[in-house]
Order: structure tokens, then sequence, then C-alpha cells
């Protein structure tokens, strides 16, 4: 069967399947002889018209078999159809696709579909990728004999495949029973429709330019898919939220540090502060507690041990300040050796002024010789009450002995009053040093927190300074990675620009040898296109160039 829709720009060569009925001994010689020079002149030509509009262009890298697939859904009846085809035509050769072999076309595709359920998306796509470079297609509705509604089904595959690629509107439909239940097999319209179609002469140019439209599709859209990239923007969105984020972590790492500094150094000064203050509180109470009980014997000794006890005290806060401060190095991770310690402050303690007591002096012993003297006249007059007949002599002793006693208390008197005096004046030296000792140790915290607070910064700031160099090392990285994928994107774009007009030409002359409406024709959208053919000229689709090369 010839199909009228195909244009002669090309002359037409006869190029039947492998043998003829009709010819044999030396004529089928001769005529297998002329039939190869007469395909590979038709193949020639189609080059040759494509080859002028670009002589760049490749030929299409096919391997171009002198069988008939048979091929279609599962439980279509592909079996019993290719078995009753090559018993009805056993001069050609009938393959399934798993016997095509790797990079093989056929010459010739029969389509099997049941006559069971009208066909769908799937089968459709299934005829694409065995048609794809076969222009010559048959399509055959099996099962007949056991399904009445078979022409219905026919007509609605008639009409499904037409409206999924134009080029098989005027593609043959006959009806098939090829392994009937009863009878014998209905397979004379395929057998007629499969020997018009392989003595048609201008097969072997239709399959050349069916060939060479789907390696220009695959062309086109494969430089559409190089300009699109769209591996390429994922990898630059990719790259460029990896960029966002290297910048965001280290802006938040270095405000983050800087805050988190700040807090531990506040925290260390609120911390050695009650840590100063606590420790005079205690030695305050402790050497009060040792006033109370001092004797007259350790006066002279009590400033002496004060001043070591204070000593102590300046001495362990100073370790602790040493100390609290290591640990804020160690808990940001600031690798700082911290100066030797200066000199621990001296506290300024003035002896305490327990001489310069004259006139308090006086008028105790005024006060204790008054006391005296009323106990030893108060004794007196008790022993004279107690014992009124007393002799002379009795009563001089008893007034000797009430003298004597009242001497005793007035010293006592006069002695305990000295010790309490000093007692006091010790807890009044012991507060004015304390306080001193308070002072002096707050300006140590201050000073020596101060002092680590710009050792600790500058050690930041240089840990800020590699870290933003790291950074930059990885953004400068992402930038180049960046710039590259725009020179290939736009190296795309170049060559997507430069290369489609000859495809888009040469595809158009295709298409108008081939009858179909040029890169206009198909149901794809501008975008896309379909494996069958009739498809608009690609712009962004996602098939593979690797049968056409440029």
């Amino acid at each position: 069967m010839v199909r009228c829709r195909h244009r002669q720009g090309i002359a037409a060569a006869l190029v039947p399947g492998r043998g003829i009925a009709g010819v044999r001994g030396s004529a089928g010689g001769r005529a297998a002889a002329v039939i190869g020079s007469a395909h590979h002149e038709a193949v020639a030509r189609v080059d040759e018209l494509v080859l002028a509009i670009g002589p760049k262009l490749g030929a299409p890298s096919i391997n171009r078999r002198d069988v008939v697939l048979v091929t279609g859904p599962w439980l279509a009846g592909t079996s019993s159809v290719i078995t009753a085809l090559r018993r009805r035509l056993p001069q050609h050769r009938f393959v399934e696709s798993p016997r095509l072999g790797a990079g093989a076309v056929p010459t010739v595709v029969v389509f099997v579909v049941s006559a069971a359920t009208p066909m769908t998306e799937s089968d459709c796509a299934l005829l694409d990728a065995a048609a794809g470079h076969t222009d010559v297609v048959i399509a055959a509705v099996t099962k007949i004999d056991l399904h009445r509604t078979w022409r219905e089904v026919l007509a609605a595959n008639r009409a499904k495949l037409a409206a999924h690629a134009p080029r098989y509107g005027a593609v043959p439909w006959v009806g098939v029973a090829a392994a009937p239940q009863l009878g014998p097999p209905g397979v004379d319209d395929l057998v007629a429709t499969v020997r018009t179609e392989l003595a048609a002469p201008d097969i072997a140019r239709r399959n050349r330019l069916r060939a060479w439209h789907a390696g220009l599709l695959l062309a086109g859209q494969r430089f559409n898919r190089d300009a699109a990239g769209a591996g390429r923007r994922a990898r630059v969105d990719g790259l460029r939220e990896e960029r966002g984020s290297v910048l965001q972590r280290r802006r938040q790492d270095r405000t983050g540090r800087t805050i988190a500094l700040r807090g531990q150094i506040q925290q260390a000064r609120v911390q050695l502060c009650y840590f100063a203050r606590s420790r005079c509180a205690s030695v305050r109470t402790e050497l009060q507690e040792d006033i109370a009980g001092l004797a007259r014997q350790r006066l002279a000794d009590f400033q002496s041990y004060a001043r070591g006890r204070i000593d102590e005290i300046v001495t362990e806060v100073g370790d602790g300040i040493t100390a609290q401060l290591v640990e804020v190095s160690r808990e940001m991770s600031l690798p700082v050796d911290f100066p030797p310690a200066d000199p621990l402050p001296a506290v300024a303690m003035p002896a305490p002024p327990l001489a310069s007591r004259r006139l308090e002096t006086r008028l105790m012993m005024v006060l204790g010789v008054g006391f005296g003297l009323g106990v030893a006249l108060t004794l007196s007059r008790l022993l004279a009450g107690l014992a009124p007949g007393l002799d002379l002599g009795l009563t001089l002793a008893g007034i000797l002995g009430c003298v004597v006693v009242g001497l005793a208390v007035a010293l006592w008197v006069v002695r305990t009053r000295a010790l309490l005096a000093d007692r006091a004046v010790l807890e009044r030296w012991t507060a004015d040093v304390l306080s001193s000792l308070g002072c002096t140790l707050e300006q140590l915290v201050a000073s020596r927190v101060l002092a680590a607070e710009t050792l600790l910064a500058t050690a930041l700031w240089g840990s800020d300074e590699a870290a933003n160099a790291r950074a930059a090392a990885q953004v400068s990285a992402i930038d180049s990675e960046l710039r590259e994928h725009a020179r290939a994107a736009a190296r795309a774009a170049a060559r997507r620009d430069r290369e489609m007009p000859t495809i888009r030409a040469a595809l158009e002359a295709v298409c108008a040898e081939l009858g179909e409406s040029g890169t206009s024709s198909g149901t794809a959208t501008p975008g896309t296109a379909t494996a069958g053919g009739g498809a608009g000229l690609p712009r962004h689709s996602e098939a593979n160039g690797r049968d056409f090369g440029s």
C-alpha cells in the first residue's frame, strides 16, 4: 500500500523485502543487486537533501535491519500474530522487540493491540518508542473473533492514535484473528497490507526521512536541554543557597561569640565581686570573734595576725580571679596565655591607736580608786556591825584588810575597763581595715577582669579573622563555580542559537518530504515533542540526542 501523502521530491527507489515472489535464480540475484543499489541511492539522496541545508549535521547513526517488528502491549496477541505472519510470508523476517537487538531499527512496524479495550496513553508511548525511526507502521486489532465490538474499538484506536501524533493519521488498521478458537486464522488483510507496504517503492526513502526527523528532533531537544540546564540550574540554586548559608552562619557565629564573650565576662565580674565580698564578710566575722576572746597578752600580736589573714584573703581572691578567667577562656575556646599577674596590692593597715589614752586612763584610775574606797568602807562598816566588841588590834587588821580588798577591786576595774576599751578600738580598727580590703579587692577584680577582657577580645578577633578567611575561601570557591556555570550556560545558549536555525530548516524540509506540516504540526507544545514524529520543534525537552550527531 503506497501512501499518497508522501511527496516524491527525492527520487523513489524500489526497495522491497528480502526476496519477491517470481524472482528466482540468476534473475533473483540481479534483482537483489538492483534493489540494494536503489536502496542506497534513496538513502544517499535523502542525506544529500538534508546535508545541503546543514553541512555540519551528522547522518543518523542507526542500524536499519531488513526485518518487520511485531510489537504491542502485554496480552495483545503479539506471539500469535508473528507466528501467523511467519507462516504466510516466509520470505520476510518477523521479530519481536527482544530479538531486534540493541541499536537496531526495523523496516516496518506492526503494532498489535487487543480488541478488548481501546488504546491508552501508555500504548501510544510504546508505539512511539518502537516506530521512532521507522515511518512504515501497520496497526492491527487482534482477537476480533472474541469481541463483537472490535470495529468500534478499531475506530476509537484510530482516532486516539491520530490525536496523539498526526503522523499516525494515515496508518492502515486491520482486524486480525491470529489464533481463533474456531476456524482458520483470519490474517489475510494483515498479510496483504504487510506485503503491500514492503513492496512500496519509497519505503527506504520514507524510513530514512523518518530517521532524520527523529534525529533532528533529538538534536534540537539536546541543544534546548543543554541551554536550559535543569541540572545546572539545580546546582546553581544549591550553590547560591550554600553561599547564603555560609555568610549567614558566619554573621551569626560572629555575633553569637561576641555576645557570649560579653556575657561570660559580666558573669565572671559578678561572681568575683560576690566572692570578694563574701571573703571580706567571713574574715570580719572571724576577726570579731578573735577580738571578743582576745587576752591582754595577745593585744600586741593581733595586728600581725590580722595582716596575715588579710594577705591570705587577697591571695585567695587573686587565685580565684585567675581560675575564673581561665575557665572563661576554656568555655569560649580561646587559647589565651594570660601574662603573670602583677604583685597583689597591699592593704593599708595603720597601727591600732592603743597607746594614746592618758586622759581616759586618769579618769578610770579616779573611778577605780573611788570604787575601791567605796568597797573598803562598805566592808569596814559591815565588819564593825558584825563584831562591835573587837579590840583595837583586830579592828586595825580588819580596816587594813578592807583597804586591800578595795585596792584590788579598784585595780581590777581599771584593767578590765582598759581591756574592753582596747577591744573596742581593735573592732573599729578591724572594720576600717576590712573596708579598705573590700575596696582593694574590688579594684583588683575590676583591673584583672578588664585586662582579661582585652586579651579575650583580641583572641576573639583573631579567631573571627580566621573564620572570616575560611568563609571567604568557601564563598570564593562557590563564586568561581557559579561563574563557571554562567559561562557554560552562555556557551550552551550561544550554541543553541547558532545551531537551531539550521536544525529547524532541515526539520521543515524533512517534514515537507514526509507530507507533514513541518515544525508546527503535532500535538506537542513548542517546548516538547512526541517520539512518534510530527511533533513541534523542541525547545525545552528532556530527550537525549545520542542517535544524531552534530
